[in-house]
């Protein structure tokens, strides 16, 4: 079968190989046989090694939905009565965590920062010193919007100093930055199929202390679907999810860890760091500029300024591109126009250096000069005027 090679830029779901999506095409089973259950329990240890975690004390969950079910699940499910989250906010995945928080009505004090700068860590500090009923402490590893990699370990660090549990969003550098729950101080971390795995949308996972997990049963209960303690008891007695799983899409994602191990985590990082590299290289030839410095990048996503030309149309620049194979994605930040290019999914140097002939090709299409001006944006980890 002949399958028409895409090459996505965007921050997921991300470009996959050809075996991954025939791995979809599998006879019709029923979830709830035991050769299907014996699969997921297969996935849910090598979601726990992937982060080096101890199986005695780290387990994985499954959900079915994109990685905001993560949130959900994780905010909803181990917050105790009378006690508060503390949500580390410095872009707009964790803006969404406080998002949950207000849609659940859950205690929480919304730390926030600029989304071009790494949380003030003393503040950070502060707020759980003046409010000892902080018992969860929310954080964004890589934060897809910016591209900014967050402290997650320091962060960590305090939330244990303070009788905290620390809950780190690595939806986006999960499988792709190497991680060590033990070392980065995670309790819980999450991510979803499409992204760092290379797999298919629509399957989720938390991995997480399985004690505190156990313990938070007494916890209120403020969803159904997503309670992580009653998907983990169901996991833990049947060997199965709760509600019916996606399950080809679970086919994938068995077939795309085969290739995570034997590519290996740190040949997989070197790769995507080549990726990231060669988007830099390209984008300083046409003469963008960079959102956040370079120091505190997360070595998967570039956001970049719109540049100061009346032809600059990202539109047109996108659906160019996309006519020719390659997908490029807006930016989300409030106070300035940025789009992104990502490191993630089964692409190397050399799909860059082919994009960046076709987005070379675009700006002289529409007229935008190249190299490209600015007058508006200073650079070098700033949007000022």
């Amino acid at each position: 079968m002949e399958i028409k090679r895409n090459i996505l830029l965007n921050p997921g779901p991300s470009t996959t190989t050809d075996t991954v999506k025939l791995a979809q095409v599998v006879p019709d089973i029923c979830p709830r046989e035991k050769e299907f259950g014996s699969m997921m329990e297969g996935i849910r240890r090598d979601l726990v090694e992937i982060v080096h975690g101890d199986p005695n004390e780290y387990t994985a969950v499954l959900f079915c939905g994109s990685g905001t079910i993560n949130i959900d699940v994780c905010l909803n499910s181990l917050l105790p009565a009378e006690k508060k989250i503390l949500v580390v906010n410095n872009g707009a995945y964790s803006t969404r965590a406080v998002e949950v928080c207000q849609y659940y009505g859950l205690p929480h004090i919304d730390l926030s920062f600029p989304v071009d700068r790494l949380p003030d860590l003393a503040a950070v500090r502060k707020a759980l010193q003046d409010d000892p009923d902080i018992a969860l402490v929310y954080a964004t590893h890589h934060e897809t919007g910016t591209g900014i990699l967050n402290p997650i370990r320091e962060i960590g660090a305090l939330a244990h100093e303070y009788g905290a549990a620390f809950i780190a969003d690595t939806t986006s550098s999960y499988a792709m930055r190497p991680i060590n729950v033990h070392e980065e101080n995670i309790d819980f971390c999450m991510a979803s199929a499409q992204k760092g795995l290379m797999a298919m949308a629509g399957l989720s996972f938390v991995i997480g202390r399985a004690d505190m997990i156990r313990q938070s049963a007494s916890c209120p209960r403020r969803s159904y679907y997503c309670n992580l303690f009653m998907q983990y008891d169901f996991f833990e007695k049947t060997g199965e999810m709760h509600f019916t799983p996606p399950v080809q899409t679970i086919y994938a994602a068995v077939q795309a860890l085969k290739e995570y191990w034997a590519e290996g985590e740190e040949r997989k990082w070197a790769r995507h760091t080549r990726v990231f590299e060669a988007i830099h290289k390209g984008l300083d030839r046409l003469g963008f500029k960079d959102v956040v410095k370079r120091e505190w990048q997360s070595g998967l996503v570039v956001s970049v300024l719109y540049p100061d030309d009346v032809n600059w149309d990202f539109m047109g620049v996108h659906d160019y591109c996309y006519e020719r194979g390659f997908t490029i994605y807006p930016g989300k930040i409030s106070a300035a126009n940025t789009f992104r290019l990502c490191a993630l999914g089964a692409i190397d140097e050399g799909d860059i250096a082919s994009f960046f002939r076709v987005f070379k090709m675009a700006l002289e299409h529409y007229g935008i000069s190249v190299p490209v001006k600015y007058g508006k944006y200073s650079v070098g980890g700033g949007m000022g005027a």
